[in-house]
C-alpha cells in the first residue's frame, strides 16, 4: 500500500462524519415506534438512489428517502403521506450531530496540510443545512453534492465528477467513508480509500483492498498524518 499523501481527501457525510443515532427516533415515530426499521429504510433509500441513477434519472436524495420511508411504512401496514414522509426525513437528516471525534480529527488533518472536501449523496441544500447545523462548514475547503453530477455514489461518474471538480486525477484522491459500497465505488473509480468501520458497517469482500481501515475518524487521521 502507498504511504504518500493524497492531494485531496474526500469525505462521505452521513454516518462517516454525522451520527445517525438520532434518526432512529424520528424514523421510529413515523413507523409506529419501530426504531429497528431504520436500517431497512436507509438501505431502501440507497437501493432506489441506484435505481434512479441507473435509469438515467435524478431525484433529490431527500425525496428518495421520503419515498423509501413510505414504502417501508406500507410494508408494515402504516400509512404515511408524501408530506409526512418528507417532513420526517428532513427533520431527521438535517439535524445530525458529528461523531465525537470528528472535529478534532479534521483539525489534525488540516494542520497536516490536507485539503478536505465533502462528497455526498445529499442535495446541495441538504448538505448546506447539515454542515451548518453540525458546525462543520469551517473545517472544509469545499463541499460537493452529487446533485450537480446527476449520478449518485457509488456510480463511477459521481467520483470522477468530484475529482474533475477539484482539478485532480482520481489516483490523487482518497475517499474516507463508513460504507463498504461507497469505498468499493471509489476504488473502482480509481480513487484511494479509507474505511471508517462504524458499528454495523463492513467492507465489501469483492472490492479491491482498502488502504486504511480504522474504527473511527481520528484513527484514520493518525495514519494519514504519518504519510509523506
Amino acid at each position: 500500500m502507498s504511504n504518500h499523501k493524497p492531494k485531496i481527501l474526500f469525505f462521505d457525510v452521513n454516518e462517516t462524519l454525522l451520527d445517525l443515532t438520532s434518526v432512529k427516533k424520528e424514523v421510529g415515530k413515523a413507523l409506529g415506534g419501530n426504531e429497528d426499521l431504520l436500517s431497512l429504510w436507509f438501505s431502501t433509500m440507497l437501493h432506489y438512489s441506484l435505481v434512479v441513477s441507473a435509469s438515467e434519472q435524478y431525484k433529490p436524495f431527500g425525496h428518495i428517502g421520503a419515498a423509501a420511508l413510505q414504502m417501508v411504512a406500507a410494508n408494515n401496514n402504516i400509512k404515511l403521506t408524501e408530506d409526512e414522509a418528507r417532513k420526517t426525513v428532513t427533520q431527521a437528516m438535517q439535524n445530525l450531530p458529528p461523531h465525537p471525534e470528528v472535529k478534532e480529527a479534521l483539525i489534525s488533518l488540516k494542520k497536516a496540510g490536507y485539503k478536505l472536501v465533502a462528497l455526498t449523496n445529499s442535495s446541495n441544500n441538504g448538505l448546506e443545512n447539515q454542515f451548518k447545523n453540525a458546525g462543520l462548514t469551517p473545517y472544509f475547503d469545499d463541499a460537493l453534492s452529487v446533485e450537480n453530477s446527476g449520478k449518485f455514489k457509488p456510480f463511477t461518474n459521481a467520483y470522477l465528477w468530484g475529482a474533475n471538480k477539484m482539478n485532480t486525477k482520481p489516483e490523487d484522491c482518497m475517499l474516507i467513508a463508513a460504507h463498504g459500497w461507497d469505498v468499493a465505488g471509489a476504488l473502482w473509480a480509481g480513487f484511494r480509500a479509507a474505511f471508517v468501520s462504524r458499528p454495523g458497517q463492513q467492507l465489501f469482500p469483492l472490492a479491491p483492498e482498502t488502504e486504511i481501515v480504522a474504527s473511527d475518524l481520528q484513527k484514520v487521521a493518525d495514519i494519514l498524518i504519518k504519510y509523506k
